[in-house]
């Protein structure tokens, strides 16, 4: 018998919350499969006069709820079925923030790390220039992901600028502000995470200073650190693609972010301040209070789940924790706050970006901190609550909650929409 795909491992979750609603099967049927996923072969020029292509993806997974809103991610092993499975997660990402977007995601199968910062703006620009007929302001708004940042996105909402004939700020968000980017959108993903953690501690038995493991030190990772240490908390542990370090005592929070600055590991300050080296997996199963799997999916599994010691565990990366170890962490009573939940904080400033874009009107800082602040308390509490009266995990109260109002969408739409191309 064969591996569940990711996708398919993904779906379990809404067939789990389904259990919980009464809603039409087709409705049900329409959210197992993505609405269009488009190819592309992107051919550019490197800097040695070489051409090279590379493969590209660009998924609307449902736009019932508004206009399909999602990142796009270069990495080395992208694929399509990653690329679905991520756009699913987004789906019902926003409508657990009751945001006026369906779910969406592109990806290109590169290592940017090997290509110049020449290389990798032309690539970006041929992936506008691909999909330029599949996104826009009003039918699919991209946004950064892993390896993807507000340069790129300011190079990619440029060239739509040329394709169209007019500057659309709108059409992509996570630009840098000079672009019509919006502030609070650097840490907006650790932020919303950190606002979730806060405001559901007393429930959760969190009291004091807590000790965290940081499972990868990437853009989530670091502002999440950086939130809970200005706070008192002990960051005792975190990792990057290099490796993990560790302390009992707290890590020196100023020479880790000097390390990455530098484009350097954390590994290298072992040594320094107590520093020692763990293994991946041994990060997972470290004695602390709050564990922040931080980097891509499938972190936690079967294999390493009934390792950790946590009481709480916050996904800031998309699926870090899979449906065997979910089970594994259950019976562990280890609270797990989801991803579609714990790490909306990046799409809901994206969706202040947009909506700032659309009116020409901007907000302060502390108006954007307020309004994260407020959304993902009110979606954290209902999601809490629901979890305590249907005595279900926070993973299906959170895909409970949000495919009820998929569902009232659906339906409202009519029969006859659920399969128009």
């Amino acid at each position: 018998m064969s591996e569940p795909s990711q996708l398919e491992q993904a779906l379990v979750r809404l067939d789990d919350a389904a259990q919980y609603l009464n809603i039409d099967p087709d409705v049900i049927e329409k959210l197992k499969f993505a609405r269009e996923t488009t190819k592309a072969r992107l051919m550019i020029r490197m800097d040695d006069g070489s051409r090279k292509s590379f493969l590209s993806w660009r998924c609307r997974y449902d736009d019932t709820r508004g206009p399909t809103k999602g990142g796009i991610r270069f990495h080395p092993s992208a694929t399509d079925e990653e690329v679905e499975t991520l756009a699913f997660w987004m789906t019902f990402k926003c409508a657990v923030m009751n945001l006026p977007y369906g779910g969406g995601k592109g990806a290109v199968q590169v290592d940017p790390r090997k290509l110049s910062k020449a290389e990798v703006e032309r690539l970006s620009r041929a992936y506008i220039q691909a999909y330029s007929r599949i996104i826009g302001p009003d039918r699919d708004i991209p946004a950064p992901d892993v390896y993807t940042n507000s340069m790129i996105m300011g190079w990619m909402a440029d060239e739509y600028a040329q394709i169209v004939g007019r500057y659309e700020p709108a059409v992509i968000t996570g630009k840098p502000i000079a672009l019509g980017g919006s502030k609070g959108r650097d840490d907006a993903t650790a932020r919303g995470g950190y606002y979730l953690v806060n405001h559901l501690a007393e429930h959760l038995g969190l009291e004091g200073s807590l000790r965290v493991a940081v499972q990868g030190f990437g853009n989530a990772g670091q502002h999440i650190a950086r939130l809970l240490s200005g706070d008192g908390h002990k960051i005792i542990a975190v990792s990057d693609s290099e490796g993990c370090v560790y302390s009992e005592h707290g890590l020196n929070f100023s020479l880790l972010m000097e390390a990455k600055a530098a484009g350097k590991s954390v590994v290298t300050t072992v040594g320094e301040a107590g520093h020692t080296l763990l293994s991946a997996d041994e990060l997972v199963g470290v004695d602390c209070d709050l564990l922040v799997p931080a980097a891509l999916e499938d972190m936690i599994h079967e294999g390493n789940a009934a390792s950790v010691k946590a009481k709480l565990v916050l996904e800031l990366a998309n699926g870090p924790v899979t449906p065997e170890a979910d089970k594994i962490l259950a019976g562990k009573n280890v609270v797990v706050l989801p991803d579609i939940l714990a790490n909306a904080g990046g799409v809901t400033v994206s969706y202040f970006e947009w909506v700032q874009n659309k009116q020409g009107y901007y907000w302060t800082l502390e108006e954007i901190h307020e309004r994260l602040k407020s959304i993902t308390e009110r979606e954290g509490r209902a999601i809490w609550d629901l979890s305590q009266e249907k005595g279900i995990t926070m993973r299906t109260a959170a895909y409970v909650h949000a495919l009820a109002r998929l569902a009232e969408a659906i339906e409202a739409h009519g029969t006859q929409s659920f399969f128009v191309s």
